[in-house]
């Protein structure tokens, strides 16, 4: 039996060969690897923006828990329970995202570089140097801002996950108090995270319009 290291290797070399297949397919199709990594960064964006969307919703969804009868309280840990499983299904595709973004930029960067060996005008080579540096810084701030709004994205996750927990136990008056006080808590934590998600956002907008222009 193979050991764990060397099936993790054989995986990240199959992993790479069919990367490597996927972007000469469509390097086939006029499709580079720059076009690919400005398209994932705008699905990541886009995703961003999603998540954004569904962690405000979600945030309004477990404040309004202190406004309904206890009566109504089944229904309601079925609204949040909803709430949180989009969530925490946003903030996957984000991370998915992120990911996707890495890739493409590790590979893209990769070639470039080897392809700097191909010029044979010193002044040409220097400016696709000096055009591939600042690419990798983008690229860099770009999923560094997009991994710290993720990681953002955590400790809102298990807030909720708590709540929904908690009312799941009690469906009664306590637990009306106690998820009102824990919700108000976490009124800063959401909007750390809505700031960050919107600054990378930013990032991301900036990166396009800097490889496309």
């Amino acid at each position: 039996m193979k050991s764990v290291p060397l099936l993790l290797a054989s995986f990240c070399l199959l992993l790479c060969s069919c990367q490597s297949a996927y972007y000469g397919a469509m390097e086939k199709f006029g499709v580079h690897k720059r076009d690919i990594l400005v398209d994932r960064v705008e699905e990541a964006r886009e995703a961003q923006e999603e998540a954004k969307e569904q962690f405000e919703s979600a945030f309004e969804e477990f404040l309004a828990v202190s406004e309904v009868d206890v009566s109504e309280l089944k229904a309601v840990y079925d609204r949040l329970q909803a709430a949180f499983n989009e969530s925490e299904a946003k903030a996957k595709a984000v991370r998915s995202r992120i990911k996707a973004i890495d890739e493409v930029s590790k590979a893209l960067f990769k070639e470039w570089e080897g392809e700097l060996e191909q010029y044979t005008s010193p002044e040409l080579r220097a400016v696709s140097a000096e055009q591939l540096e600042s690419t990798q810084k983008l690229s860099k701030n770009l999923i560094q801002a997009m991994d710290g709004a993720a990681a953002k994205m955590d400790p809102v996750l298990n807030a909720f996950r708590d709540q929904v927990l908690f009312l799941k136990h009690n469906l009664n008056a306590q637990a009306i108090a106690a998820l009102n006080k824990t919700s108000l808590a976490l009124r800063e934590e959401v909007e750390v995270l809505i700031k960050q998600m919107e600054a990378s956002i930013d990032e991301a907008n900036a990166f396009v319009a800097q490889m496309r222009s």
